[in-house]
C-alpha cells in the first residue's frame, strides 16, 4: 500500500491514509505532501472534501470483475462536500474498519489493492514477479538490474532496498517491475508484458482450502501474461503451466537458461550461466544458498529477454545486496551477530536456516545458528505443523514465540507450545517463551552467547524486539 501511495503521489496526485503509527515509511510519504492520520476514523474522509476543491485524473483500468476505475478530470466543484475521494484499500482492512464503513456510507469509489497496481501494471512495459516465495528478492533484483543498466525502471516490490530507499521507485522509461502477490486472489488482475512464477506452494489456507486453488489461480495468471518466465525446478510449474521462457538449476531438465560449476560459499555464490546451450559467462552474488541462485537465474532470463548483455546483467546483479528483511544483519553484540528474516512458511525457514549454516561453517567467527521463530497466523501453523517440525534441523538452537494472530480467531485454540512439541520430536533443544515483552531479556540470560549467529524469523512484529535485545546485551555483558 506504501509503494502504491508513493507512485500517485510523485505523479502529483493528492493523496492521503492512515496508519496506526509513525513510521519511517509514513514519513517518507509525509515528505511528497501525503496527509498521514495516526488513526483510522471515519473523519479521515472528509479531509478530502475539506481540502481539495479540484478533481484529478487516475489511471483507468478494467478489473476482471467488470468494474472499472472511475477516470476523474480536473473540474471544479462548486461544493467540497460533493468530492469524494477514490479509496484503495487492501484485504487487511475488514469491512468493519471505521474509514471503510465512512467510505461506504458517503458512496466513494472503493477499489482493492490489486486494482490500482494492475492500472499501473498496463500502463508500462510491465514485468510482474510472482510465485510462493522469492518474490520481493527476484523483482528487486530485476528492478536493480534494469536501474543499473540505465533503463530507469518504475518499481513497487514489497520489501525495502538501499537503492532506491524504500519499497517504490518512480522512472522516467515505460519499464515497471512490479512484485504480484497471490495471498488474496487478486493475481488474476494482472496482465503484465513479462510474467515470473519463482514457484508455486500452498502457503495462505485461510485463503485457498487446497493446492489446486491455489495452481487454477497461477494459471489464470500465466494466461495473462505475454511472456511467461517460470522455474522448472518446481513441479507444479513444470507440469501445470505454460512456460514461454524457462530456467532451471539443474542443467538435466533442459531450461533455457541454467547453470553448472555451481559454488555455495559463507559470502555468497558463483556459477556458470548457460543460454539455450551455450555459455553467457559467469555470474557472483552477494546473497546466500540456492534459492537465490535461481532467484537470479529468473533476472538474467528476464534481462535477456528485454536485450541486455550477459556482461551488463552479471555486473548488476553483483552489486546487488539484498532486501530488507531478507538475511537483513541488525546488528552486533557481545560476539552476538542478530539478522532479520521474514520466513514464515516452512520452506522459507528451511533455505533460510541453510543458508545461515553456511555463513557459520565458513567463519571461524561463528559457533552456532539459533533460530528465534515468532509463529504468523493460527491458520498456518495448523495446516504446516508436521511441516514446521522437520524444517530446523539447521539450527543448533530453537526458540519458539506464541503465534502472531495477523487478525485471525484462534478457532482451535492452537498455540506456540504445539508446535514446540512437534518441534521437539526432531531437535534436542527448542524452548518456548509466549512474552514478546520479555523476550529479548530471556534471549540475554538463557539463550544468546559470543559466537551466535541469531536468526530472528517470522512475518510478523518479532524484529522489533531486536534494537532492545542489542541493548539489554550491550548493557550488561
Amino acid at each position: 500500500m506504501s509503494a502504491l501511495a508513493y507512485v500517485v503521489a510523485r505523479r502529483k496526485l493528492p493523496v492521503s491514509g492512515s496508519d496506526l503509527k509513525e513510521s519511517h515509511i509514513t514519513q517518507r510519504l509525509q515528505s511528497l505532501g501525503v496527509n498521514i492520520f495516526n488513526r483510522q476514523e471515519a473523519k479521515n474522509i472528509q479531509f478530502f472534501s475539506d481540502r481539495f476543491k479540484e478533481r484529478l485524473p487516475i489511471s483507468t483500468h478494467a478489473a476482471n470483475s467488470g468494474e472499472e476505475l472511475v477516470t476523474r478530470y480536473s473540474v471544479a466543484a462548486k461544493d467540497a462536500a460533493d468530492f469524494l475521494p477514490q479509496v484503495i484499500c487492501s484485504t487487511a482492512i475488514a469491512k468493519t474498519n471505521p474509514e471503510y464503513r465512512a467510505a461506504v456510507e458517503l458512496g466513494c469509489p472503493i477499489f482493492h489493492r490489486s486494482d490500482l497496481l494492475a492500472a499501473s501494471i498496463d500502463e508500462y512495459e510491465s514485468i510482474a514477479v510472482s510465485g510462493t516465495h522469492g518474490k520481493t528478492t527476484t523483482s528487486s533484483m530485476i528492478g536493480y538490474m534494469l536501474l543499473e543498466t540505465d533503463l530507469d525502471p518504475t518499481i513497487i516490490v514489497g520489501g525495502e532496498v538501499d537503492a532506491w530507499q524504500g519499497n517504490a521507485r518512480v522512472g522516467n522509461s515505460n519499464y515497471l517491475v512490479a512484485e504480484a502477490d497471490e495471498s488474496d486472489g487478486s493475481l488474476v488482475k494482472h496482465s503484465p508484458n513479462i510474467g515470473v512464477i519463482t514457484n508455486i506452494e500452498l502457503d495462505h489456507p485461510d485463503r485457498y482450502k487446497d493446492i489446486r486453488e491455489v495452481v487454477d489461480i497461477f494459471q489464470i495468471f500465466a494466461g495473462q501474461c505475454n511472456t511467461l518466465i517460470g522455474c522448472l525446478d518446481d513441479r507444479l510449474i513444470r507440469e501445470e503451466l505454460a512456460i514461454t521462457i524457462s530456467y532451471s538449476l539443474d542443467p538435466e531438465r533442459g531450461a533455457d537458461y541454467t547453470v553448472t560449476e555451481v559454488t555455495y560459499g559463507d559470502r555468497g555464490s558463483k556459477a556458470k550461466v548457460w543460454e539455450r546451450g551455450v555459455c553467457l559467462g559467469e555470474l557472483q552474488l552477494q546473497l546466500l544458498g540456492k534459492h537465490n541462485l535461481s532467484n537470479a537465474l529468473a533476472a538474467v532470463a528476464v534481462g535477456r529477454k528485454l536485450g541486455l548483455e550477459f556482461g551488463a546483467i552479471a555486473k548488476a546483479l553483483a552489486g546487488f545486496g539484498g532486501t530488507k528483511r531478507r538475511f537483513e544483519h541488525r546488528g552486533e553484540a557481545g560476539g552476538i551477530t542478530f539478522i532479520d528474516d521474514y520466513a514464515h512458511h516452512p520452506s522459507e525457514i528451511e533455505v533460510t536456516l541453510a543458508a545461515a549454516r553456511l555463513r557459520v561453517e565458513g567463519d571461524n567467527n561463528f559457533k552456532r545458528v539459533v533460530a528465534i521463530f515468532q509463529p504468523h497466523r493460527y491458520t498456518r501453523t495448523e495446516t504446516f505443523l508436521q511441516e514446521f517440525a522437520t524444517v530446523f534441523s539447521d539450527a543448533d538452537l530453537v526458540v519458539i514465540t506464541d503465534i502472531y494472530s495477523a487478525g485471525e480467531t484462534n478457532v482451535n485454540g492452537i498455540s506456540g507450545k504445539d508446535l514446540v512439541a512437534e518441534i521437539a520430536k526432531n531437535h534436542q533443544q527448542v524452548y518456548y517463551h509466549d512474552d514478546l515483552a520479555t523476550l529479548d531479556k530471556f534471549l540475554n540470560s538463557e539463550i544468546l552467547r559470543s559466537g551466535d549467529l541469531a536468526m530472528f524469523l517470522g512475518a510478523g512484529n518479532l524484529n522489533q524486539i531486536i534494537p532492545k535485545a542489542i541493548e539489554i546485551i550491550n548493557d550488561e555483558r
